[in-house]
């Protein structure tokens, strides 16, 4: 199994931007067409590309479909969300060649259907998003952009897609979101341990290259870059380099993680 290293590419209006900590108020748009740009991350050795679409993220309609279309056109796999409130909007995001849908609100808010889509469409077509904060004492998650905080917690929702049959889990920790912090590793190691099963996309706050390693070595089966990327803090083929594409520890293949 290998250690996935997943360019981000997150949508305005078709135009590539980056929020801080899910905060919409504070939005960098970069002057790069979308298109072009995974194109380059192709070019550089890229497999898979994380597409985002904030506006239908707090819009609850697929926004910005024709970029995801043509993204999903530039020869790397597409995992993409943002905005999916339904199985025809799962529908039109397969039809426009997205290989993975990424499902955030409704895997908090409606479960259960969530859980029926992963019997019908299969584990690998579903990662699940639940991006949550560090509050009261608990992780709480949050849906609709990331506006809304939620009463159920992280660690009362995941056993249930755990028994269903998930496979894939992106969890980003908002407060860690675009600020080049570095990624939340006690996070990760406390996914590990309470859903050795999941496959793990660690999302929010790499900033060097020795994060990678790093989340490679506490089990991660991914991780997502967007603005490290973006503001050059290293290239996409130096963090491909990076990290040993060739071996994944144990913990990422399903058994119980070691200490890291």
């Amino acid at each position: 199994m290998t250690f996935a290293v997943i360019p981000a590419i997150d949508l305005r209006a078709g135009r590539v931007v980056r929020l801080l900590q899910g905060d919409y108020g504070r939005c960098t748009e970069y002057p790069l067409e979308p298109l072009a740009l995974a194109q380059a991350y192709a070019a550089a050795g890229a497999e898979w590309l994380h597409g985002v679409d904030l506006d239908g993220a707090l819009s609850g309609t697929l926004e910005n479909l024709p970029t995801l279309r043509r993204l999903a056109s530039s020869g790397l796999r597409l995992q993409a969300g943002g905005g999916i409130r339904s199985e025809a909007d799962i529908e039109r995001l397969f039809e426009a060649g997205v290989s993975r849908v990424v499902v955030g609100s409704l895997a908090i808010c409606k479960p259960q259907q969530v859980m029926c889509w992963l019997g019908k469409y299969g584990a690998e077509r579903i990662t699940l998003a639940l991006d949550t904060r560090w509050r009261e004492g608990a992780w709480r998650l949050s849906s609709g952009g990331w506006e809304s905080d939620e009463k159920i917690t992280l660690d009362e929702l995941l056993p249930r897609y755990v028994e269903a049959g998930a496979r894939h889990l992106l969890c980003t920790d908002i407060d860690r979101d675009g600020m080049l912090t570095g990624p939340n590793i006690e996070l990760l190691q406390h996914l590990r341990h309470a859903a050795p099963t999941l496959q793990v996309q660690v999302s929010g706050g790499v900033r060097k290259l020795a994060d990678l390693r790093e989340a490679q070595s506490c089990g991660a089966a991914g991780v997502i870059l967007g603005r490290a990327l973006l503001e050059g803090r290293f290239t996409l083929a130096e963090a491909l380099a990076v990290v040993d594409s060739t071996v994944m520890p144990a913990s990422a293949a399903g058994r119980e993680p070691t200490s890291c």
